[in-house]
This record gives structure tokens, sequence and C-alpha cells, in this order.
């Protein structure tokens, strides 16, 4: 019996067989990864994607990071290039260094000065659901500029 012993390690849901906590994938500068990702966590993206990211709770995109193909996630923050469209159900950054080629869907969006978008940017108060159109024509959005 130990009475002064605690369990500090995740244990897997046992429904599921899923970690407690989503892990932290990166895709490290210089590497390349074709085809589709799945995830349920966070993905760090230094190197390229050419393929789609779904179902990730975050996709950080690098300074020198770069997908080519769309991605769907709760939040997105782009330090780099993205080409395709950008569904997120809550929140995009595009900082000031970066690119984006494509439509972005999502409820709130921040562009710090320097970030480019070429698409539209289309935003819903209810945040659009990942893979489904929007209901109805969603009203225009203030959108933040940070100096």
């Amino acid at each position: 019996m130990a009475m002064f012993t605690k369990d500090t390690v995740d244990k897997p849901d046992l429904k599921t067989n899923a970690p407690a906590e989503a892990a932290l994938s990166i895709i490290a500068f210089g590497m390349k990864v074709h085809g589709d990702i799945d995830t349920n966590g966070v993905i760090k993206i230094e190197g390229s994607v050419e393929g789609t990211i779904r179902g990730a709770r975050q996709v950080l995109v690098g300074r020198q990071g770069e997908i080519k193909g769309d991605v769907n996630a709760r939040e997105v923050v782009v330090g780099g290039r993205i080409e395709g469209t950008i569904t997120a159900s809550e929140r995009v950054e595009i900082q000031g260094t970066s690119g984006v080629s494509g439509d972005i869907y999502t409820k709130s969006i921040v562009v710090l000065e320097g970030g480019r978008i070429n698409g539209a940017v289309r935003m819903d108060e209810a945040g659009r659901a990942i893979g489904t159109a929007p209901r109805t024509e969603p009203k225009p959005m203030p959108v933040a500029v940070v100096r």
C-alpha cells in the first residue's frame, strides 16, 4: 500500500485508448511530408507539408514552414506560407512574416502588419463547423491590425 505516492503519468482514456492530453507533433525544418495528416493535438510545421491537415487542436506554421493543402483546426497560427483553405472553428492569427493564398473561414482573426492574405475571409459568430458550408452569408466583423 503506497500512501504517499501520487500517479503523475497521464493515463490513456480506456474508451478511446487515446492519451489524456493530446501530443505535440513537429515537422522539422528540412522535412517534407506528402499526404494527409489527421490529429487531435498540436502540430508545429517548420518544414513542408503537401496534403490536408484535419482535426488538430492547434496548427502552428513557423517562419520557414509551408503547407500546400487545406487546414482544418480549432486554431491556426501562420508565420510561414499556406496555399489552401484555412478553416478554424475558433481563431486564425496571420503573423507579419506570413502569406496565405486561399480562403479563410473562422470566428476570430488577427492579422499583424506585414501579413498577406490572397483570398476571401469569411467570419461567422458561431464559427464554421469543420467540413461544412456556412448556413447564411456571414456579416462583416472587425479585423484587428496590431503594429
